[in-house]
């Protein structure tokens, strides 16, 4: 090993064995011949590999000063050459190159400083926007004891991203970095994960004050515009902090804050503690190990919910809602696992289940059964070829209904209609559930093409007392009689409103009058 210095050269070399010298020998032999400093260290000295080293660098380097030296090393033999490269006095040597021995030792430690601060500093930096990154942020929190975070969120930069490209995501980043250090500039902006921004105030806040502050900070940031080429962006920001006195978990808190408020769609939010953010956190963390369980398990099933003819009072159908069966046993309602299976990413695998077991049922069964469908399971190519190849095999693809939810806004009609024309072709048929709410119009059931129309239980359960919704109702089943599409009365729950959808003419009712959803088939007609 060589470390060569303007003044100062040394040379070291390690030997295990005697066979080693003659090539070290060669290395060192055109080295300079006078001013050098010579240390053998090793485990003894009486050695043949010391002894023999030591006579082969008398003859090279004859006025040579050899010293020898002990380590604990009893494997190794050290060899290093000190060289000076300048003039000295023979008797001074030693001092000499200890001099510039420390010299050299006295840089490197400056540079190696100089290196840790450059390397701490690109931990603390974020590499695009040169600013403090969340580590910076988290350190200066540690020297506070009081303080509000404030947090900044651009609302739509995965847009950004997606439509224009990285390149110019990471240019809107830059270019938001710039204004708010050019538009806050009483307050050091940090830039945290992805498309979140930071700054510290360095005092505690209360809530209203903190409230009229975030109102006149919304204002002055609000729709920047940033010019890219010939590309006019838009950024918008949502915004949250907390009012505590305890700042423990405040990165947790702010961040609830945030989500919560990009989820009603508020400029900013203000965590507190009664809000109980926790408490629903927690409980989506328990609700998604129950759904997990239940899934890995086999603990998803269809209940089963009668359907008559209106006229005959007799069974003639059925339709399939899904639960959940916990470990205890307990019924879970879909309102609460789907959005969670759907978070977690097992929303197909629980729909495949529902699809699996309602067919298995009904194989060779005489009734009709439905199965409710969103429009994000017939957006899934998964769960479509799944549908298909369910119908292709089994002998109940002329009695299934797929019940397709009307409360769902429908974006790419062509999916819909390619889906709807491909189960007919099996004999399934369509029905549109909650007719009359959501994004009820009549020209969307023209183009669904549908077969049964469920109208809307909340318009059902008050025709007895409501003249606007049994006027509604009355509208949607004249209409459906115009176009041969059945009608289907959900939520009848007296002999009053069965005798009202009755006297209407909808062809078939369903409700807890009739029969409430179990796992079982009900044994006779009602």
């Amino acid at each position: 090993m060589s470390l060569d210095n303007e003044v100062l050269g040394v040379n070291s070399f390690k030997l295990e064995s005697s066979r080693e010298i003659q090539s070290i020998i060669g290395n060192i032999e055109n080295l300079k011949k006078e001013n050098i400093l010579i240390h053998i260290i090793s485990f003894i000295h009486n050695t043949v590999l010391v002894q023999s080293l030591k006579n082969e660098l008398v003859k090279i380097f004859p006025n040579a000063k050899i010293v020898l030296l002990k380590h604990e090393d009893k494997t190794n033999t050290q060899l290093i050459l000190y060289s000076l490269k300048k003039d000295a006095d023979p008797q001074n040597i030693s001092d000499e190159i200890a001099k510039d021995l420390y010299t050299k030792i006295t840089e490197q430690a400056h540079e190696l400083r100089e290196y840790r601060n450059k390397l701490f500093s690109r931990y603390f930096t974020d590499h695009l926007t040169n600013l403090p990154n969340t580590y910076k942020l988290r350190n200066d929190l540690d020297e506070l004891k009081e303080f509000s975070l404030v947090v900044f969120n651009i609302d739509n930069f995965q847009m950004i991203n997606n439509f224009y490209g990285y390149i110019v995501g990471d240019y809107v980043i830059e270019k938001v970095g710039k204004y708010l250090q050019e538009n806050i500039p009483q307050h050091h902006i940090y830039k945290l994960s992805g498309d979140e921004f930071a700054f510290i105030i360095d005092k505690e806040i209360g809530f209203y004050e903190l409230k009229d502050y975030l109102d006149e900070l919304y204002e002055k940031i609000k729709n920047i515009t940033i010019e890219y080429q010939d590309i006019s962006i838009y950024v918008d920001f949502t915004l949250a902090s907390s009012a505590n006195i305890d700042n423990k978990n405040i990165f947790s808190k702010v961040s609830m804050a945030l989500k919560y408020a990009k989820e009603i769609g508020a400029k900013y939010w203000i965590y507190e503690d009664r809000m109980n953010f926790e408490n629903e956190y927690e409980r989506n963390l328990k609700l998604s190990g129950i759904v997990r369980d239940a899934v890995e398990n086999f603990r998803i099933i269809p209940y089963f919910q009668a359907i008559v003819n209106t006229e005959t009072l007799k069974i003639e159908k059925y339709e399939c809602l899904a639960r959940l069966i916990d470990r205890n046993g307990k019924i879970l309602s879909p309102t609460l696992f789907i959005p969670v299976a759907k978070k977690i990413k097992l929303y197909n695998i629980v729909t495949k289940a529902i699809i699996d077991k309602s067919f298995e049922t009904f194989e060779n069964s005489e009734f009709e059964f439905s199965i409710n469908l969103s429009i994000e399971d017939i957006m899934s190519s998964e769960i479509f070829n799944f549908i298909v190849q369910k119908l292709k095999s089994s002998n109940a693809s002329r009695r299934v209904i797929f019940e397709l939810l009307e409360s769902d806004a429908v974006e790419d009609f062509k999916k819909v209609e390619r889906f709807i024309s491909e189960v007919k072709r099996y004999g399934a048929r369509i029905a549109i559930d909650d007719f009359g709410s959501g994004y009820s119009n009549f020209g969307y059931l023209m183009r669904m093409n549908a077969d049964f129309i469920k109208i809307d239980g909340s318009l059902v359960q008050d025709i007895d007392v409501d003249r606007n919704a049994l006027f509604i109702v009355e509208t949607i089943v004249e209409f459906a009689k115009k176009l041969g599409i059945k009608t289907i009365a959900e939520y009848v729950h007296s002999s009053v409103i069965m005798d009202i959808v009755k006297k209407l003419g909808v062809n078939y009712s369903q409700g807890y009058y009739i029969d409430e959803p179990s796992i079982e088939l009900l044994k006779k007609d009602n």
